[in-house]
């Protein structure tokens, strides 16, 4: 007999993807009977709760359940959904990903063989918009150089890791560990993983496991995005403060020192040289890494615009990361 499976989304103004989501989850492999969905909907304000119901009234044979999220926070999210999961194994998405077809059955079979507590995949990382701005941010959330050991982005072999996207596991792992943690509002996963490491457990990483996941359509919203990333990343450090990695440091030192080579370079000399020095070095590696991209996918709109993403990803995750450092959330 299958194990029931409780897929949980957290959900909030995705009237453009929610109905692809909810359609390759009916697409599964997996017994659709042994199934359920629960989507924690933070009181949407467009036409989200009008595609999920539509899309419930075609498909009645998978079940589909909507809860609130008056908090309107990711963590807070996934804890509304849990409270409300009936399944032995929860298998937690976004609603921005479209996982694949035995996406559910892949991940209940690599918990079964006792692989990981948490078991996760690869994301394929599409464009969210249209142009070559969007094209750009997709090709540069899965480039190395923008996200470093980042491995859940381009990895083709399985192993252990510190942290995997979404994560399947047992339900009982919550009475073990706990459930997420809702002072956070991003790093939510990072934070979950580490803590089943350090109770012990074991995170996967399986490439057979794969998602597609559509990144921001522009500019300014990946700023956003990261600064975002960055400004949550110190909290959750605070807490642990050994699970730093050094594509983490690296940000915010690149723009400390641009900044303190910025306001040395007013009185000093030598401040200029290295300022210099620091921005041509940064703007060479881009340019590879632009020019590269742009070669080996045969478009060559990537050669500018994947070095503007990976800039606004690194100077937007370190301007966060140091805000962060000097306001913390008041609750913190």
């Amino acid at each position: 007999m299958h194990p029931t499976v409780s897929v949980i989304v957290p959900c909030y103004n995705e009237q453009a993807t929610i109905g692809l989501l909810l359609d390759a989850l009916y697409a599964q492999t997996y017994p659709r009977e042994r199934m359920e969905v629960i989507i924690a909907d933070g009181l949407s304000t467009d036409r989200t709760r009008e595609v999920i119901a539509e899309w419930q009234q075609a498909h009645p044979d998978l079940k589909v359940r909507v809860v609130d999220n008056s908090q309107r926070i990711i963590p807070a999210a996934l804890n509304r959904a849990l409270a409300e999961a009936q399944g032995e194994i929860i298998v937690r998405l976004d609603a921005h990903a479209v996982p694949a077809r035995d996406y559910v059955a892949r991940s209940v079979e690599a918990l079964e063989a006792g692989r990981g507590d948490n078991v996760g995949g690869v994301w394929e990382i599409r464009p969210g918009g249209k142009g070559w701005i969007a094209r750009s941010i997709a090709v540069a959330a899965a480039h190395p150089l923008g996200v470093g050991d980042a491995r859940y982005r381009y990895a083709t072999q399985a192993a252990v890791v510190d942290t995997v996207p979404f994560g399947a596991f047992y339900r009982s792992l919550f009475d073990k560990i706990g459930k997420f943690d809702e002072h956070l509002l991003t790093n939510e996963d990072y934070e979950f993983n580490t803590r089943v490491r350090e109770s012990g457990g074991t995170v996967w990483l399986d490439p057979s496991i794969r998602s597609a996941y559509f990144a921001r359509p522009t500019l300014r919203a990946l700023a956003r995005q990261y600064w975002r990333y960055g400004y949550w990343k110190v909290q959750m450090l605070r807490r642990y403060p050994h699970t730093l990695r050094w594509r983490q440091a690296l940000p915010p030192l690149f723009v400390l020192g641009l900044l303190l080579l910025g306001v040395g370079s007013l009185f000093w000399g030598w401040a200029r040289v290295l300022l210099a020095l620091q921005i041509s070095l940064y703007a060479l590696a881009l340019l590879a890494a632009g020019i590269h991209t742009a070669v080996k996918r045969g478009d060559a709109a990537l050669a500018v615009g994947v070095p503007a993403a990976i800039a606004v990803m690194h100077l937007s995750w370190g301007a966060g990361f140091l805000w962060g450092l000097v306001h913390p959330p008041k609750s913190s």
